[in-house]
């Protein structure tokens, strides 16, 4: 059965679907003109207007009948349809929906009186249809104007029909009791088209109270702000307020913007940008926007809550995207609109964001967040934000004059300037990799030029304000040279050495970029000269050149155009040949740059890190971060984005790290442990240690690779050793402190070097070998040289024949080692004694590790010892008088190649607490049959005849 209510409502469907189509007959055809458009803007706005109109009521009849066929077919089939089956109650939010365009699209008419001036154009019309729109209408006058008829005949319909749903369906809601099943729907329905009558009726009000606005603006006002977006929802001539410090003549709330008038300036601020203070002072309360800030002042408390709460509802409306539903500011939380929200801006006072575009997150008026700016000159900055500041990661792109061509800076920023870790791409290809301080290169960096740069060039040092400044290299490849030394300013300053490709080394001091002073130049033959030079390292002066062979030559020097170098001196030939560790040995810069000032620029970033408490957000800023950089300059949005590896991408978070660290404080664990962090890239010991490195091939590397720079080197590669260990230890005592402990005391000098030699030595020595094994060679190439001819030497001697030579007693001699064929001799056989002890010996190439190669020498040592003692039937302990020959004889077997650069290394480089031990023994050992294997070829031209390296074969 159906209800007297459902027929009611069919009814009301019936009359007000037949009701939409006589007004838009009547109505809105006639308010269309015919074509061709208005010329005018304001005509071609109201056009819009009315089509929009047409269209929501085109679409509110569609709706009207679909819910009068729902209301058919249920009365047609009461049994088998129900009332769920109604649209009025199954989809109600749809129907509310084209209600609401509707009176949006009328309203927006209304406020710019698009009815009175269509109307005007077929007042004629108007006036013939008086009788027809009185029955559309109840409440029209004869003496209505012309235009206000087809308003009210759009409308009021509307109204009256709105009305009767509620009241029909709350009747339907009472007929059908509580507990049917679709009570629910039906209390939905009620709920909202009860709702929908007080949307109205405030959409109503605001839209007369727009439209009566315009009236009372002339000029400049009106035109700007006629709009049929807006909506006044506050005057300052019906609730007045002043505002400072800007003194507003009115102030006007619109839905969307707040407006201050001045007389004919118009301050219009988008509420999607305006902030309420939630403080208030007396009838005061402040407003923030983001280039000023307002004090609104109202006569009592009244009035400001009245401007307070709808400015407050009006933001958050705004922000939300779609006007409040019934009424503003009605039952929705928060009541308060939300402090960070997105929104874009365009700054307008003079400073530097003058003209600047910013897109992105605020907080209270200020960019706080992510977000970009740009400029219309092409400058571009994308990244974080704090309080409107550039503040965090960002990349900033700076247009250059040639087309397509951009400076682009990938750096950490703080309050508004670059300030730590950052990678820089010039227009001119030079990359800059380092740090900066307050916009400027500050601290350590690289800045290298681009590979066709007409002048080629790499700078691995320190910065200061931009410049130069501190300990640093640079390498001029145009010139084939680097220097190593002091900077100030932007130029060499302070003691310095150069070395160039041709293998000449200056040592001296600089000023201003020029050689001052006296200094010393070693060449490439290890001449020695003391005195002055020009700034190409040209003798130039008083001086004194010591030759290879002793001779001098002392006096005055000089230079002239095709003249060559001339001198005027005295030579003296009767000088002794000069040491040759004061000449070909000579060690250049040590004393010049102490070690532990030397690369301060890169450990000071960890220790700040670490003293900060590792925080998360300065970890990029302090220790870098890596990046896929190509030199190659793209197109400027190809730049503003940044592919950076973030350290938890691998080794996880800063926290995961420090307690990793901490489950891996046992010796045992801790070696494995410093073997996986500093061989990964992005612990914060591996970067480290990465960035040493490249100070290290910077200096070192290529042209560097020169025999007088092995001290400064070996001396650098212990210094980084103890940094690493005190990184560690910094690390080791925040992990503890944020576990609320304390690190032990501190290490004593001794405990230390246990640690760094024993521990942190072996595993970072690989990183630096390559470099630091080159100059070892180099150092000692001549020795090397003398060795390895003794070694070629001894290897003509058959096994028995180099034992006897040697003065190995016979009774040492394992024969019985030895496996002869049925036409072999003793004499003859080679490379079978000691074969144990030789293979042993070998293996001491295979490794980097200064401790590793002094096992391979005491296994070496019991190989030897335990083969005499298997020939011998027992025990036996070799005294030097018996180690020294038959080591000689394994070292001669092993022929291990540049074995002077091994042993150096290995005494340089050893543990300080093995001085006087067993390891030192056997290095002490293995010294001296290196000494004497040089001096054989002198001992094989002494021996007897029958000796003769001829007669072996």
């Amino acid at each position: 059965m159906c209800n007297p209510e459902e027929a009611a409502l069919l009814r009301l469907e019936e009359v007000f679907s037949a009701t939409l189509a006589r007004v838009n007959s009547y109505v809105l055809q006639p308010l269309l003109p015919a074509a061709p458009e208005p010329s005018d803007p304001w005509g071609r706005e109201c056009l819009r207007l009315l089509q929009q109109l047409h269209k929501s009521s085109q679409q509110l009849w569609e709706v009207t009948e679909e819910s009068l066929h729902s209301l058919q077919e249920r009365l047609r089939h009461p049994d088998s349809t129900g009332l769920e089956s109604l649209l009025l109650l199954r989809d109600a939010d749809r129907v509310l929906q084209a209600h609401i365009e509707y009176i949006e699209s009328y309203t927006s008419c209304m406020v710019v009186q698009a009815f009175q001036k269509a109307a005007k154009r077929r007042s004629e019309y108007w006036r013939g249809q008086r009788k027809a729109l009185r029955q559309l209408l109840s409440g029209v006058s004869s003496e209505g104007s012309v235009g206000a008829s087809p308003g009210q005949a759009l409308h009021q319909p509307l109204t009256h029909h709105v009305q009767q749903y509620v009241l029909l369906l709350l009747s339907l809601g009472d007929t059908i009791g509580e507990h049917h099943p679709t009570q629910e729907l039906v209390v939905n329905a009620v709920t909202l088209f009860g709702n929908l009558q007080s949307f109205m009726k405030q959409a109503l009000d605001q839209a007369a109270a727009t439209q009566a606005l315009w009236h009372t603006l002339r000029g400049r006002p009106r035109d700007v702000l006629c709009t049929p977006a807006h909506r006044l929802l506050q005057d300052s001539q019906d609730v007045p307020v002043t505002v400072a410090p800007l003194r507003a003549e009115r102030v006007l709330l619109f839905d969307d913007a707040l407006v201050l008038l001045q007389g004919h300036n118009v301050h219009t601020f988008d509420l999607k940008l305006v902030w309420v203070d939630p403080e208030q002072d007396g009838c005061t309360f402040h407003l923030l926007t983001p280039e000023e800030q307002f004090s609104f002042c109202a006569k009592d408390s009244q009035g400001q809550a009245v401007w307070q709460w709808k400015v407050t509802q009006a933001v958050r409306q705004v922000l939300r995207g779609k006007k409040d539903f019934p009424v503003l500011g009605a039952g929705l939380e928060p009541s308060q609109p939300p402090a960070c929200r997105c929104a874009e801006y365009t700054f307008r006072a003079e400073g530097r964001l003058c003209q600047a575009t910013y897109e992105g997150e605020w907080c209270r008026a200020r960019p706080h967040g992510k977000g970009t700016l740009k400029w219309p000159d092409g400058r571009n900055h994308v990244g974080n934000f704090c309080q409107g500041l550039e503040h965090g990661f960002g990349i900033r792109l700076l247009p250059q004059a040639s087309e397509d061509r951009f400076d682009c800076y990938k750096c950490h920023w703080r309050e508004g300037s670059m300030c730590g870790y950052g990678i820089c791409e010039y227009s001119t290809d030079e990359v800059y990799k380092g740090y900066f301080q307050e916009g400027l290169r500050h601290g350590f960096g690289v800045l290298e030029s681009g590979p066709q740069a007409p002048q080629p060039f790499r700078y691995t040092g320190h910065w200061e304000r931009g410049q130069r400044s501190g300990y640093g290299i640079e390498e001029d490849s145009d010139r084939g040279e680097r220097y190593i030394g002091m900077w100030q300013a932007g130029q060499r300053h302070g003691p310095g050495v150069v070395v160039t490709q041709a293998g000449v080394c200056y040592q001296g001091t600089f000023q201003a970029d020029k050689t001052v002073g006296p200094g010393i130049l070693l060449s490439e033959d290890d001449s020695l000269y003391e005195g002055t030079f020009t700034r190409d390292l040209t003798l130039m002066g008083k001086g004194k050149v010591t030759f290879p062979n002793g001779f001098t030559l002392e006096g005055s020097f000089g230079s002239g155009a095709g003249r060559g170098l001339h001198t005027q001196g005295v030579l003296d030939t009767a000088a002794l040949p000069p040491d040759p560790s004061s000449t070909c040995k000579r060690q250049l810069g040590v004393g010049a740059f102490p070690v532990e000032s030397r690369w301060q620029g890169v450990y000071r970033p960890f220790r700040d890190f670490v003293c900060a408490g590792c925080p998360r957000d300065l970890q990029e800023a302090l220790l870098g971060f890596d990046v896929q950089s190509s030199r190659e300059l793209r197109r400027s949005q190809d730049y503003l984005c940044c592919e950076r590896t973030h350290p938890e991408d691998s080794v996880g978070s800063m926290e995961d790290i420090l307690e990793e660290l901490l489950q891996h404080r046992e010796p045992k664990a801790l070696q494995p442990y410093l073997r996986k962090a500093l061989s990964n890239s992005l612990h914060p010991l591996g970067k480290l240690l990465r960035t040493l490195m490249l100070t290290f091939q910077a200096t070192y590397a290529g042209v560097g690779a020169n025999k007088h720079l092995q001290e400064l080197a070996q001396e650098e590669v212990k210094q980084h050793a103890r940094e690493l260990w005190a990184a560690y230890r910094g690390l080791l005592r925040v992990a503890l402190q944020r576990k609320g402990q304390a690190l032990e005391e501190d290490e004593d000098t001794e405990t230390r070097d246990l640690q760094v030699h024993g521990l942190v030595l072996p595993l970072m020595l690989p990183s630096f070998y390559s470099e630091l094994f080159t100059l070892y060679l180099l150092l000692h190439e001549r020795e090397d040289s003398f060795y390895s001819q003794g070694i070629a030497n001894l290897s003509l001697f058959p096994d028995t024949q180099l034992l006897e030579f040697l003065d190995v007693q016979k009774h040492l001699w394992p024969l019985k080692d030895l496996t002869l064929t049925s036409n072999q001799r003793y004499s003859l056989v080679r490379d079978k004694c000691f074969l144990s002890a030789t293979e042993c010996l070998q293996k001491i190439m295979t490794t980097v590790d200064p401790r590793e190669k002094l096992e391979v020498l005491e296994r070496t040592y019991g190989e030897i010892e335990g083969t005499v003692s298997r020939v011998l039937g027992r025990e036996y302990k070799l005294p030097m008088d018996d180690l020294l020959p038959l080591l000689i004889y394994v070292v001669s077997r092993a022929r291990i190649q540049h074995l002077g650069a091994e042993i150096h290394l290995i005494r340089d480089m050893m543990d300080p607490n093995h001085t006087g031990g067993l390891y030192d023994f056997l290095l002490t050992a293995l010294e001296s049959c290196y000494e004497h294997i040089q001096k054989e070829d002198m001992r094989l031209h002494r021996l007897p005849g029958h000796w003769h390296s001829r007669e072996l074969w």
